[in-house]
């Protein structure tokens, strides 16, 4: 056992009644700590949730209790009917059991205390890719547990260990491996369970699942699982099913193989390692969500293009109908909305709220509140979009006959921030009852860009503008600077009815995708995409981008040219361009080579996931409309207000601009800082 005891400050439970706390003592040794939403050591007075998953253990007349909130991800242990100097702690092991770190929040019982409980620790270590296991253990004349909890996963009612003869559907993601004739093989079913089979073999012969949380790196606790033995008078035998993702422990990306050995040898020989996976769209959202910092609540390293992860997730789930993730877009959020120094989350400041110099990156941020608003209804992301489409609407000026500039210097304009600055305007109007302010900007906006020259004669945009002449700079055309053109008349077109904007989002859509420039023996293709180069991390995500904003474009119209397309996209990517853990490169014509590898990582699968979720069929039939706007009422003093509420006063009804709690003497008229009429 890994013992490591530490002595923390603790809440006494007396009578059901809370007590004064004892002071804390030192430290006597470093303890183990892991953060998942929550680090180690948080008082269980906040847990949102309390289960009694196993039995309590009596031991010398005392009641040992483990307690779980999987709502959380974290448990505590407590026990009562104790003296003093009886003790609880936890143990927690990362191997299945036959380890662990030991004496987790020790807490002993003190004076004429009859009980006492620790603080809260995490259950498992998804953002380092560990699954965990935890048990309550108590010291009172001798020491005593708990059973582990949750030593199997159990999904839908469906837990490791279930027989394959209730698999639902069988195929097998990678080929069979064979070791002195027999073959081996791995299995999955429409739900993403796995097995393993030995056939052609004898009496004798083991076949078994090894389960990985880190792409095969190594499988603690996920060895040897369902281990069996072919019977006497059988050539052949199979495992029981196990999953390999666990929703409890917010753990995605699981992968298993199949390993077998022969009775006449003592070596055995193992399947590649594969991700099952229900349907191609999970398939790549659960690699994608691997990649997701629990504990920061990002994908580390890139903070506009985290932005559109966090997009692209909340479009799985609105294309799907699942909601497994609504959790990380939540806590993307409140994490990410705070002020950030330079060269955390981004080379700049964030000075809060999502915003920095680079205005497309705040913007980028934006759609994706106003797509978690349409998934959640929450207002509170609606809220922030308006906080940053406000913010970005500071830097629209009359140069070159007016658009956004790109940076807070004032040194380009240019087609994404400009594009992302339609959608955005436009996408608020349809969302704030009664808006004119959106709409008209939303208007604004579009006709420049149109005038602005940056869509060239062949209908392709071009990066941006010359300050010079106020011309097309003729730079590179880039396949998302395509995409957010696509998608900002769209959305104008829901504003206004009118079919102008629709008209011009066809244009741009079938100017791209009847262009070698942007698209190669049929499949969409960056420049930076040819075999002697690479994309850096901004390029690795452009084509998805543009994929967003034709699907939105095929629902809009519903023409089979577009869905015909994606699905072109969706086939060759699954066929050519992902690997046996369902990861996908930066190449979807899967092209490699040595000097310039086809690189694969959360961005490329962010990309690449956006062309099967353009493939799939509109969930609704038709466009899906916005939610309803959050209802206006009475202005009222002493009341929390945010950013885009609405209020009726003496018969006006007003927009909030800034956040505040209302004060008599702040009526709408009266504060134009707080209050726009609309």
């Amino acid at each position: 056992m890994i013992g490591r005891a530490r002595a923390l400050l603790v809440i006494v439970l007396v009578a059901g009644l809370f007590t004064p706390l004892a002071p804390p003592e030192p430290a006597a040794a470093a303890e183990p700590v892991v953060c998942s939403v929550f680090c180690d050591r948080r008082d269980p007075s906040l847990a949102r949730q309390e289960t009694f998953p196993v039995a309590t253990k009596v031991h010398n007349g005392r009641r040992i209790v483990l307690h779980v909130s999987d709502v959380d991800g974290m448990a505590w242990g407590s026990i009562d009917d104790g003296t003093a100097g009886n003790a609880v702690w936890l143990d927690r092991s990362w191997d299945g059991g036959p380890s662990w770190d030991g004496l987790l929040g020790k807490a002993d019982i003190p004076g004429s205390w009859t009980g006492t409980r620790t603080l809260m620790y995490n259950l498992s270590d998804p953002a380092h890719h560990k699954r965990g296991m935890i048990r309550a253990c108590g010291d009172a004349s001798g020491v005593a547990c708990t059973a582990w909890v949750h030593s199997r996963i159990c999904e839908s009612g469906v837990c490791d260990g279930t027989d394959a003869s209730a698999a639902q559907g069988d195929t097998q993601p990678v080929p069979e491996t064979s070791i002195s004739g027999r073959r081996i093989a791995l299995h999955i079913d429409n739900r993403g369970l796995a097995w393993a089979t030995i056939g052609n073999g004898a009496a004798g012969d083991e076949i078994w699942l090894d389960r990985s949380w880190d792409e095969g790196a190594s499988w603690p606790g996920g060895s040897s699982l369902g281990r069996v033995s072919t019977p006497a008078g059988s050539t052949s035998t199979r495992t029981t099913m196990f999953h390999t993702r666990d929703a409890t422990s917010r753990l995605d990306g699981g992968a298993v193989r199949a390993c077998g050995r022969a009775v006449t040898g003592a070596s055995g020989s193992c399947t590649a390692w594969a991700r099952p996976t229900a349907n191609r769209a999970a398939a790549v959202a659960n690699a994608l969500m691997w990649s997701y910092r629990t504990d920061e609540a990002w994908w580390r390293s890139s903070w506009w293009n985290s932005a559109v992860a966090v997009h692209t997730v909340v479009d799985y789930m609105q294309r799907t109908g699942r909601r497994d993730y609504v959790w990380a877009v939540d806590r993307a959020f409140e994490v990410n909305k705070a002020a950030f120094p330079a060269g955390t989350r981004s080379s700049d400041p964030l000075p809060g709220n999502f915003v920095s110099r680079a205005i497309d990156d705040g913007q980028w941020w934006g759609l994706a509140w106003i797509a978690a608003y349409d998934l959640t209804g929450d207002s509170k992301y609606l809220n922030m979009a308006v906080t940053i489409a406000n913010y970005t609407a500071n830097y629209w000026d009359g140069t070159c006959g007016g658009g956004v500039w790109w940076d807070g210097e004032r040194t380009y304009k240019n087609a994404v921030t400009n594009g992302q600055y339609v959608r955005l305007t436009a996408a608020l109007h349809n969302r704030l009852s009664g808006d004119t302010t959106w709409h008209n900007r939303a208007v604004a906006a579009w006709d420049w860009f149109e005038r602005s020259g940056m869509i060239n004669s062949s209908g392709l945009v071009n990066d941006g503008i010359n300050l010079t002449t106020c011309t097309n700079n003729g730079q590179q055309v880039h396949t998302y600077n395509q995409g957010l053109a696509i998608g900002g008349p769209v959305e104008l077109w829901r504003a206004t009815g009118q079919t102008r904007y629709l008209d011009a989002a066809r244009r741009l859509a079938d100017a791209a995708i009847n262009s070698s420039a942007l698209v190669k023996d049929g499949v969409l293709t960056e420049s930076c995409d040819a075999i002697d180069r690479t994309c850096d991390d901004n390029g690795k995500q452009f084509k998805g981008i543009f994929m967003r904003y034709l699907m939105d474009l095929a629902d809009a119209t519903d023409a089979a040219s577009y869905r015909s397309f994606a699905q072109t996209q969706a086939d060759t990517i699954w066929r050519s361009d992902r690997d046996s853990l369902n990861k996908l490169g930066q190449r979807w014509s899967g092209q490699d080579s040595s000097s310039q590898p086809n690189a694969r990582d959360w961005r490329t699968q962010a990309s690449g996931m956006s062309a099967f979720l353009a493939a799939l069929p509109n969930p609704d039939g038709s466009t899906p409309p916005p939610p309803p706007p959050p209802s206006d009422g009475a202005w009222e003093p002493y009341r929390g207000y945010n950013v885009g509420d609405l209020v009726t006063y003496s018969g006006r009804r007003y927009q909030c601009r800034q956040s505040h709690t209302s004060l008599p003497g702040w009526e709408p008229p009266n504060v134009p800082a707080l209050w726009q009429p609309i």
